[in-house]
């Protein structure tokens, strides 16, 4: 099962903060900085993989890539598959290209909404839904295109997180 999925910049500031199990937001904070102090601790040379169980307890892994200034942190335990992980991972930033046309750090602060459906779609309840981004862009783009339906009907003026560029 996949237990958190975090992206946060290059000096630890949290910009997408999901967990799949409950954890009160005092302790999200403390795992959020511990995971950036390992980060922030290891070579640029060695595997993407660590094993954390001193933070999550027995059996948990985590994965991560570094993007530009973002680091992308999956967190997952032994039923899960590193490499699979990984590509999963991959497809997540995949779609979030595609829907931003060239992901940055800002897409991701104001279209929060966004990027957590783009996530929805992926994973939900730390289980994997979608696999390919094709479908999961398809999708994002469906929900905007109800969002500005729904707006216009109730004369609401649009989201700007669902906006698209």
């Amino acid at each position: 099962m996949i237990k958190g999925v975090i992206v946060m910049n290059d000096k630890g500031k949290p910009r997408l903060v999901k967990f799949y199990d409950y954890h009160p937001a005092e302790k999200q904070q403390e795992l959020i900085r511990r995971i950036f102090g390992v980060l922030s601790s290891r070579a640029e040379n060695v595997s993407n993989f660590v094993k954390v169980d001193s933070l999550f307890g027995s059996d948990t892994r985590l994965v991560y890539k570094t993007y530009a200034t973002l680091h992308i942190v999956f967190i997952f335990d032994s039923s899960e598959n590193e490499l699979a992980m990984l590509d999963l991972m991959q497809v997540f930033v995949e779609a979030m290209d595609k829907c931003f046309s060239n992901v940055r750090e800002l897409d991701i602060v104001f279209n929060f909404n966004k990027v957590h459906a783009v996530l929805d779609e992926i994973i939900l309840g730390g289980q994997v839904l979608e696999t390919n981004s094709s479908e999961v862009v398809k999708a994002v783009e469906e929900i905007s295109k109800m969002e500005r339906a729904a707006n216009s009907i109730m004369g609401v003026s649009s989201i700007t997180g669902w906006q698209g560029r």
